[in-house]
């Protein structure tokens, strides 16, 4: 107990300032005998970025300034017109908004989720590897595959899900309702990649002391707020990270799973607006148009994530 001494009384601020004042650790420099070898370590990774980043932003961004011919065979300088065009679409702007609630939604529901389950595996003692396991399987599903699977269970004829709505008088039209497609989007989206957090809230939860855990205890008898004063706090850095991972996920890397589920379906169905690039890229054949849009939502994810960095990151503490 000569460690929990010292701890304050209340969980809310008492852990913060005990979290806050622990000494940080001393920080350890490598030396290189030349000055050019790590440049040498550095190049496969800059080499990387170079090839498959900076260089698609560039043709992106130079791309966005012209009326190109699908085939190669010309360009037209148009200047903002192509930015213009997006930006005054009606279209473009519901597009832009379902983005934004999809996002919302799947974030949301995952980071919920994946900490649900989390808090409940950390407690179980017997049968944990099969509940953790049963869990993070999922996460082993490609996109593709995972909207497959969406397909099927929402399917009109065959669905389970499509039965049991009806069973409650909703008669769900996925690929025809605007929706209920929506629903089944965010449905699967957010089975996809509830895994992921749940992993990395298990490794945070089990990485606690347990001295902070009894005293917590001690402080506080309610779970609930011992858990959003003491156990939570102590949950920020991964919160964040995990934050912008999701959001990350949702605007990107749930391409598969739309593509898969709304492909040669009715055009009124829901999309986001990364597919919204791809479609008019390579479907429209509107090069310019599809480079314009990809400049766009770029900016807006540079600045959500300096928003997030300057602003949430204030609000998380580190040990």
């Amino acid at each position: 107990m000569t460690e929990l001494s010292h701890l304050p009384a209340t969980p809310r601020t008492g852990l913060r300032r005990w979290y806050r004042g622990r000494p940080a650790l001393p920080a350890k420099r490598v030396q290189f005998d030349q000055p050019l070898l790590p440049w040498l370590f550095l190049m496969p990774q800059l080499a990387v970025i170079f090839v498959f980043f900076y260089w698609p932003s560039a043709q992106a961004i130079s791309s966005s300034f012209y009326l190109e011919d699908p085939f190669g065979f010309g360009a037209t300088f148009v200047g903002l017109e192509n930015y213009g065009a997006a930006l005054g679409s009606g279209e473009y702007r519901k597009i832009a908004g379902f983005t934004a609630l999809f996002t919302l939604l799947v974030t949301v529901f995952s980071l919920g989720l994946g900490l649900l389950f989390a808090v409940k595996a950390d407690k179980i003692i017997r049968g944990r590897a099969t509940y953790r396991t049963a869990l993070i399987s999922v996460y082993a599903i490609a996109p593709p595959v995972a909207g497959l699977m969406g397909m099927m269970l929402f399917d009109q004829h065959i669905g389970p899900f499509v039965t049991l709505a009806g069973w409650f008088g909703w008669n769900m039209q996925v690929g025809i309702d605007y929706w209920d497609t929506a629903f089944a989007l965010v449905l699967v989206s957010v089975w996809k990649q509830v895994p992921y957090n749940f992993i990395f809230f298990l490794s945070g939860l089990q990485g606690i002391p347990a001295s902070v855990r009894e005293a917590a205890l001690i402080d506080c008898r309610n779970g609930l707020t011992r858990f959003r004063t003491a156990i939570l706090l102590l949950l920020a850095p991964t919160a964040f990270f995990l934050l912008i991972i999701n959001i990350t996920y949702a605007l990107f890397d749930t391409f598969a799973v739309i593509d898969v589920m709304v492909k040669d379906k009715p055009a009124n169905n829901p999309i986001t607006l990364v597919y919204k690039v791809y479609s008019d890229g390579f479907r429209g054949n509107d090069i310019g148009g599809s480079a314009a849009q990809s400049v766009i939502l770029m900016v807006v994810v540079l600045i959500l994530t300096l928003v997030q960095f300057r602003w949430l990151e204030r609000r998380v503490h580190y040990g």
